[in-house]
C-alpha cells in the first residue's frame, strides 16, 4: 500500500528507561489512532535494531514508506514525541 506510515519502539522489557517513558508513548500515540505503533523487542543479536541504528532504548523511529522521516530517543518529554508524530503526519502527499 502507498503512503504506509509506521512508528516501530525499540527497547526491551526489562529497560528501566523503556519502563519510564511507557506512560509518556501511550499518551501521545493515544492521539494518532491511524499511526501503527511496533514495539519491537530488541537486544545483543537482533538485526532490525542493528539495520535501523539503534544504540539506546527506547528509540522510536518514525517512517513513511519504509524511509525514516523521524526519530525519538529516550523521550522525556511530550513537545518531542508529538513533534516527530506531526512530522509523520505532514511527510503525507
Amino acid at each position: 500500500m502507498a503512503n504506509d506510515t509506521e512508528v516501530l519502539e525499540f527497547g526491551a522489557s526489562w529497560c528501566g528507561f523503556c519502563q519510564g517513558a511507557r506512560g509518556l508513548v501511550d499518551r501521545v500515540k493515544a492521539d494518532f489512532p491511524d499511526v501503527p505503533h511496533r514495539w519491537v523487542e530488541d537486544g545483543k543479536g537482533k538485526p532490525l535494531g542493528r539495520r535501523y541504528g539503534v544504540k539506546l532504548w527506547p528509540t522510536l523511529v518514525f517512517l513513511r514508506d519504509g524511509e525514516e522521516v523521524a526519530r525519538v530517543v529516550r523521550p522525556g518529554h511530550e513537545r518531542e514525541l508529538r513533534a516527530a508524530f506531526e512530522t509523520l503526519a505532514a511527510a503525507a502527499p
